[in-house]
């Protein structure tokens, strides 16, 4: 089975957390993985920010995501790290993530997730790096 952006659209459908968050897959191919979020008031932590854990999800599916387009369907994030650099303030969340390096068994990853305001002016927000484990025997 190939690995497109339609299969990658139905995959991340498959998830009920994604679709809670109404996430999108709007780039896979390459190496690269884009997913985006509207953000809404249910997204927001006490001071109006997103909260980290909406950057958190994003990164750690898009960084998979992305392992994806090269390693194929059956992985599992093994563990990354996020660095918050700004408030996330925007009307959507968008998270890129290219393929550092595939290997047989892993493949690393990193993110920018940013914000995107009506203007379409993007602010990077966080950035992540993760691995991402090529899952044995099916």
């Amino acid at each position: 089975m190939e690995l497109d952006l339609d299969l990658a659209r139905k995959v991340l459908d498959a998830q009920p957390f994604s679709r809670l968050l109404e996430a999108r897959i709007t780039a896979f191919a390459d190496g690269v993985a884009t997913l985006e979020i509207d953000i809404r008031d249910e997204l927001r932590q006490q001071n109006g920010l997103v909260h980290g854990g909406v950057l958190a999800y994003a990164a750690d599916n898009t960084l998979t995501f992305a392992a994806g387009t090269v390693a194929g369907a059956n992985l599992v994030t093994a563990g990354f790290s996020i660095d918050y650099l700004k408030p996330a303030l925007g009307e959507t969340l968008r998270a890129r993530a290219e393929v550092v390096r595939a290997g047989r068994t892993r493949v690393v990853c990193r993110c920018d997730i940013s914000t995107v305001d009506g203007d379409g002016v993007e602010t990077l927000c966080a950035v992540a790096q993760g691995s991402i484990a090529v899952a044995s025997g099916g």
